[in-house]
């Protein structure tokens, strides 16, 4: 959206803001079909879901059921599942059966601008209607992932910390730690693949110690990787095999810290002021998300007698942690 489009769409875009209604109503649904094709692919500014959780398009009519006892024959009384049962409430825990029903609810969103926007062809201002729809979608779609994992996380019971370090300082034996104390609770043995911490997601402050750690904490190869690597760029590797991610919503005060230790009753150890989330990724066992019906956009008719052109989409999903011994929290 941030490239110039082309002069076939900027005439679309120009038909769209036409004075005649039928004109316009026409050439509005062809934006509206334009627009619902990069929401569908699920490649979205912001997001940090879709590298978590397992899209699982269902079929219509079909049921998001996963049986327990799946996922480790002979263990499903071991077995915790979080789903996240709808807008705006918090997720439940699933424990009564040999299955998990996983809610899937409906989220909307709609945006309109003045149509002398498009009839002037004023990619600008178009272009950043459809950057904020996008966006409150993909908002949505990251707080109720994300309120699933920490719900999870919370549920455990187990928080890991590095007693020797000082308070907001992260440190690599705090990643160390959070490796044994996956692969110990993990459940399971040497043959039925114990749990692997492999992701680790933390504040940007977080990784502002890690780019300050001194010859003693970091080899060069690292140290070389810390020093490159970009703010929009992947992941950071090679801390004992752990990917770090950093987003903005955890850190002391940061929205997702606030949800787990007011809404969730999480707390972090003593005089910690930050929260970590680390996830055992090997295997997609655990992290789903039931897809009943993906992004459609449609044009809105009923907003050119006020002289203005409008967008409304809606999608059908759900999110699920069927295994809350792939969640670990940590603090520092």
């Amino acid at each position: 959206m941030n490239n110039r489009p082309t002069p076939e769409f900027l005439d679309l875009l120009r038909r769209s803001g036409s004075s005649d209604k039928t004109v316009a109503i026409a050439a509005q649904r062809e934006v509206a079909k334009a627009l619902e094709t990069p929401l569908r692919k699920g490649v979205l500014f912001g997001d940090i879901v879709s590298g978590v959780y397992e899209a699982m398009p269902l079929e219509p009519g079909a049921s998001p059921e996963f049986p327990l006892d799946l996922l480790a024959p002979g263990t499903e009384m071991e077995h915790v599942a979080y789903t996240n049962p709808g807008n705006g409430r918090i997720p439940e825990r699933h424990v009564e059966g040999d299955y998990v029903m996983i809610n899937t609810y409906g989220i909307t969103s709609s945006i309109d601008f003045l149509l002398k926007y498009a009839r002037e062809a004023n990619w600008n201002v178009v272009a950043r209607a459809m950057q904020v729809l996008e966006s409150s979608f993909t908002k949505k779609m990251n707080d109720d992932g994300w309120h699933t994992l920490l719900a999870a996380s919370v549920d455990r019971n187990i928080l890991v910390f590095d007693a020797d370090a000082a308070a907001g300082q992260f440190t690599k034996r705090l990643v160390s730690l959070m490796k044994t104390v996956m692969r110990r609770n993990g459940g399971g043995n040497s043959v039925t693949a114990p749990g692997r911490l492999t992701d680790l997601y933390l504040s940007p402050e977080a990784i502002e110690d890690i780019r300050n750690w001194g010859v003693d904490q970091l080899d060069e190869v690292s140290r070389r990787e810390v020093y490159v690597a970009a703010d929009n760029g992947p992941a950071i590797t090679r801390v004992f095999g752990v990917n770090l991610v950093d987003i903005f919503e955890l850190g002391d005060g940061q929205e997702y810290q606030n949800y787990f230790v007011n809404d969730l009753g999480g707390s972090l150890q003593g005089s910690d002021v930050e929260l970590v989330v680390g996830l055992d990724r090997s295997s997609n066992d655990s992290f789903v998300m039931p897809v009943k019906s993906t992004v459609e956009v449609w044009e809105d008719e009923t907003l050119h007698r006020h002289q203005r052109q409008g967008y409304y989409g809606w999608a059908e999903l759900g999110f699920a942690v069927l295994d809350n011994r792939r969640v670990l929290a940590g603090s520092f």
